[in-house]
């Protein structure tokens, strides 16, 4: 693997310093999973083609990628487990002496087993039911695609149990048991209690059990699975059955086959070299400038973003590629990565964006009205992020770096120009209607990757071999955040906690104007906690029917939460993207800590402007 790459499979894996992996049960099911992953592409592209070139839509099509699909995220989600690639918290469990560490490591893992076996017997029966329903197109029951569900319970499973056998001293497991088993004990005691407690229980898991796994290590995706499944336990009447009903929508919707697409075509991009294309021609057209590397990093982010859809992906391609160049012009490395860490999260909302096709999906919003509004936030929020790096770079002496020959700069954008073709067709294919989300996620990813063979030195069979399973294990882990976290949202809106919600916030003074500051400071705390794809699936079906309530424009309001929510996924001391930047830049946080500050007080500067003027939003719609 490149240095890129690396540093993106490091970064994914949750900054953990415990990387499992290396499972012989798992070997088998990487090549499935690959497997997999390549049908889902075959699928969608014969389907564009089937459409556009013959004017023939093949209708099962459509079906048959959605069985892959379901499979590819279980699969991928057992991969994310074994390469530990789960988004987790670790922060407190960093501070914790190794015989603590070891023990808390211990009852994760224990209360994930709990998690996993407590729900087997529910899979395994909505599994058996769904034999009764019919697909439409393929004709066969519907057992065929959902028994994804259960097998990947089951592999998880034993993947969680030979890794605690494996790694962990008996005491330790011991005791991860007595704490599960005890709190599992408490609450079953108390049952009788919760439920009479109605929707005022809900508060104890969400408020109590929930933290609690998330400050223990426990990945996000299992701690949202835990706390909806402890109050439909023991807090509910409902039955456990109807948490797999949830789930596999969360993690069905046909707008979602995009995501392991985009993933993939952010790797292509580390892959093939088009994104340091990118950079260095923009550093041979104003890197000469006062502030000028700052220009190229913060616009190689935005146009990087444009073709990736991942800020782990774009902050692993610009870095490596401009930091040593900055470093040797006498840039200071807490700078850099304040720089790298906020224009990441200026970039989110430009297309194609996996947190706004996410968004799009659970809010129902027009993936096109979020993609064409995305590019005009994020290009408001450049303008402040240049603004501020240009002042603070007022000191530097003009042309101290010498412009680059004309010669050199047509010879670059000739070799970038391929790279920067990719960015336009997506944003300009999904804004006009022209094609899908998913059908030009498909279209892109097989035109880099034919682009990258023959211009930009092509691909291994090893690195593409790495680069499906880089997908598959992070596909797997979002779907899995998804699914959960939509679980979580039906229980805390069939609890009732959503209309009070709604009617607390509809009687706050200042109307929208005091509805979208709450708005702000939520997300901007949420992003700190949970990242961004579970902020956004558990909160959007909650706060967004509020917002229509208001008058807002939904496309504004989304704005308005993706931004909040990137910023606060940026901030220090808690926010997991900031310590991200810090690993992929290879410096130390508390050196950047004091330095990113005044570029996410410029980024909250211009959240607020978007928040106030509608017309940034969705004036160009």
């Amino acid at each position: 693997m490149t240095a890129t790459d690396q540093n993106t499979a490091e970064v994914i894996a949750s900054m953990s310093e415990d990387i499992r992996g290396g499972s012989p049960l798992m070997r088998p099911i990487e090549i499935v999973a690959s497997l997999l992953l390549v049908t889902v592409v075959g699928l969608l592209f014969g389907g564009v083609v089937s459409r556009y070139v013959f004017a023939y839509p093949v209708i099962w099509i459509e079906e048959a990628a959605s069985i892959s699909f379901l499979w590819l995220a279980m699969l991928g989600s057992a991969i994310a487990l074994d390469r530990n690639e789960h988004l987790r918290l670790t922060i407190m469990l960093k501070k914790l002496t190794p015989l603590w560490r070891d023990r808390l490591e211990a009852t994760s893992l224990v209360a994930v087993a709990a998690f996993l076996i407590a729900l087997l017997p529910s899979a395994i029966e909505y599994a058996m039911e769904e034999w009764y329903i019919t697909s439409a197109a393929l004709h066969i029951p519907n057992t065929w695609r959902v028994s994804a569900i259960p097998f990947g319970f089951l592999l998880m499973t034993l993947l969680v149990l030979q890794y605690l056998l494996r790694n962990h001293r008996l005491a330790d497991i011991g005791f991860g048991i007595a704490i599960v088993g005890g709190i599992g004990a408490a609450m079953w005691l108390a049952s009788p209690l919760l439920i009479s407690m109605g929707a005022g229980s809900l508060l104890i898991f969400l408020l109590l059990l929930v933290p609690a796994c998330l400050l223990g290590g426990v990945p996000i995706a299992f701690c949202f699975g835990l706390g909806t499944l402890t109050y439909l336990l023991f807090g509910s009447h409902v039955p456990v059955y109807v948490m797999m009903g949830r789930m596999d929508e969360g993690m069905s919707s046909i707008i979602l086959l995009s995501v392991p697409i985009f993933v993939l075509l952010g790797c292509v991009l580390d892959a093939t070299g088009m994104g340091k294309a990118i950079v260095d021609f923009l550093g041979s057209l104003i890197g000469h400038v006062k502030a000028g590397m700052s220009y190229v990093l913060l616009g190689s982010l935005f146009i990087v973003s444009g073709i990736s859809g991942s800020k782990v992906s774009d902050m692993a391609t610009v870095a490596p590629a401009l930091f040593p160049e900055m470093k040797r012009r006498g840039n200071k490395p807490p700078e850099m990565i304040a720089l790298l860490a906020t224009g990441a999260a200026m970039a989110d909302t430009v297309p194609p964006s996996i947190v706004l096709i996410v968004l799009g999906s659970v809010a129902g919003v027009s993936i096109a009205g979020l993609f064409t509004s995305g590019i005009v936030v994020a290009a408001v929020l450049l303008a402040v992020l240049i603004g501020l790096a240009r002042w603070k770079a007022r000191n530097e002496v003009a042309g101290s770096f010498r412009r680059a020959p004309f010669a050199m700069m047509m010879k670059l954008l000739v070799i970038a120009a391929p790279a920067l073709v990719l960015p336009f067709l997506i944003r300009s294919s999904v804004a006009s209607g022209i094609a899908t989300a998913t059908e030009v996620s498909t279209i892109a990813v097989l035109y880099a990757m034919a682009i990258g063979m023959v211009l930009y030195g092509g691909i291994s069979w090893k690195k593409f071999c790495d680069m499906l399973l880089e997908t598959a294990a992070l596909t797997g882990a979002i779907l899995m955040i998804l699914g959960t976290a939509l679980a979580m949202a039906w229980v805390i809106t069939q609890a009732g906690v959503a209309q009070s919600l709604a009617q607390m916030m509809q009687s706050l003074p200042g109307g929208w104007i005091g509805f979208m500051l709450v708005t702000i400071v939520i997300f901007l705390i949420l992003g700190c906690v949970l990242e961004g794809l579970p902020a956004i699936v558990l909160m959007a079906p909650l706060m967004f029917p509020i917002a229509r309530s208001l008058g807002i424009h939904e496309i504004h309001y989304a704005m308005v939460v993706v931004v909040a929510m990137n910023i606060g996924l940026m901030a220090p001391p808690i926010g997991v993207g900031f310590y991200l930047a810090c690993k992929i830049g290879d410096v130390p946080p508390d050196e950047a800590f004091r330095a990113i500050w005044p570029y996410i007080f410029a980024l909250i500067g211009g959240l607020l402007v978007i928040a106030a003027v509608p017309a940034i939003s969705i004036g160009f719609l």
